[in-house]
């Protein structure tokens, strides 16, 4: 074969090959979600950002101005019919349907209206060829910020990145929440703790920045309770990083002084909270990834609580919402979404409760929306769930209610992120401004005890 020949074959493979890259391209989303919709139908083609109906502003009730809010539930699936549905089920919600008495969930039709903002794209397109997994197999190590890191994962722990790295602006801010835990069996009593939290999210602010830039935080936290008594006053701040260890700070109003908690991650329990929720359950799955292997198993179609406005609403009674063994299947709703499917399990020589997770994250959003825990002999342990909706006031889709942790060890189950009976509004935030709470300064043993002594 001749020079010019073997020039030749090659130029036209190379054009094959950026053609089957323009092919790709066009069938996904930006930041990696197939555009199409199934062939059975039952989940619609990418819609794009939706806006609320006209007269929405921060404050008012979403569900009031959200374009499908007459939606009625196509099917409900409960212990009579569970067989029938359990290929679009996960281990967990079978085994709720099946041994918890009266539980159910109601299915809606499927919409896909979460998108991102226009600097999050352009930085998604950026990554390629430059978002790094560091050496250790763990952090986070390059990329280009705000942005889906790996919109096509090639392994697990570049699947959780994009979890971890899910667009939700510069803060969310909840001013006022509760989380429930159920009673114990044999008691009526559950748990209700009322909170001020906030989460930072220095990277995301319009621009690039790197997960190496100085003094990068990859998150912080600010967490004061405010109910009950006995805890009223105490709070928490915490400092994560892209490739070290959290770090925590506790103030203790009895001893009206800061300390640090160094071992307050990955499945200590919570204080407040009966050991029922670990502190990397929120939101699925949060914290660092170091101690576990991450597989990377596949798509798949699943039932996932998905624009959940009923739960979030500030309007509704507890007493309505929190049942004694779920959140009531009145204010819940599931659709059938595409899902990334991944196993983590713990590393040899590391310890963890859970020494095997699944995690399903939402093509669109690469939020976790739901997930099972095992325990040391295999056996189901939890079952999480983590409900998504709009957040108009910053066009993307963020976490509502958290009705999450079902134990079945213990029979009890946690809800958190709570704004019914009186709370307010969950709300993203695109720019920090002058709010003292988004500056790294505030995630501080020194700034917490100087605000908590206020």
């Amino acid at each position: 074969m001749s020079t010019i020949t073997r020039a030749i074959r090659a130029c036209f493979h190379a054009a094959l090959s950026l053609s089957a890259v323009a092919v790709v391209a066009q069938e996904r989303t930006p930041i990696g979600a197939e555009k199409a919709g199934n062939a059975a139908g039952t989940i619609p083609a990418f819609g794009g950002s939706e806006a609320p109906t006209s007269g929405w502003s921060f404050g008012k009730y979403r569900g009031d101005h959200w374009a499908h809010k007459d939606e009625k539930p196509l099917f409900a699936i409960d212990a009579s019919n569970v067989d029938k549905y359990a290929d679009k089920l996960l281990p967990g919600q079978v085994q709720l349907l099946k041994t918890v008495k009266g539980y159910t969930m109601p299915v809606y039709p499927s919409h896909r209206n979460c998108a991102m903002p226009d600097y999050v794209v352009e930085n998604t397109k950026a990554n390629e060829g430059k978002a790094k997994i560091a050496a250790n197999g763990w952090a986070l190590e390059e990329a280009v910020l705000p942005s889906v890191p790996f919109p096509a994962p090639k392994s697990g722990i570049e699947a959780i990145w994009n979890l971890l790295m899910r667009f939700q602006g510069v803060a969310v801010d909840f001013q006022s929440i509760s989380t429930y835990v159920s009673p114990a069996p044999g008691s009526d009593k559950g748990i209700l703790v009322k909170a001020q939290q906030v989460f930072y999210f220095p990277w995301a602010a319009k621009g690039h920045v790197s997960p190496k830039s100085e003094g990068m935080v990859q998150a912080g936290v600010y967490y004061a309770y405010r109910e009950p008594a006995a805890l009223a006053g105490q709070a928490i701040v915490q400092r994560y990083y892209f490739g070290q260890d959290t770090e925590s700070f506790y103030y203790f109003t009895g001893q009206r002084r800061v300390r640090r908690l160094p071992l307050y991650a990955y499945d200590a329990p919570l204080i407040g909270f009966e050991n029922q929720l670990p502190a990397d359950a929120s939101y699925v799955f949060s914290g660092n990834p170091d101690r576990f292997d991450w597989k990377l198993v596949g798509k798949k179609e699943v039932y996932v609580p998905y624009n959940n406005f009923k739960t979030a609403n500030p309007g509704v009674s507890t007493s309505d919402l929190l049942k004694p063994s779920f959140v009531s299947a009145d204010f819940r709703r599931y659709e059938l979404h595409r899902v990334w499917e991944i196993v983590g399990t713990v590393k040899e020589g590391v310890r963890h409760s859970s020494p095997k997770k699944t995690i399903y994250l939402d093509e669109d959003t690469w939020h976790a929306m739901v997930g099972d825990d095992y325990d040391a002999q295999g056996k189901l342990w939890r079952h999480k769930e983590n409900g998504v909706r709009p957040a108009w006031e910053a066009g993307v889709c963020t976490s509502a209610i958290e009705y999450h942790n079902y134990d079945f060890v213990s029979g009890r189950y946690v809800a958190d992120n709570i704004v019914a009976g009186g709370g307010q509004d969950i709300r993203v935030m695109l720019e920090a401004g002058t709010d003292a709470r988004l500056k790294p300064s505030f995630y501080t043993a020194e700034s917490l005890r100087a605000n908590s002594e206020r």
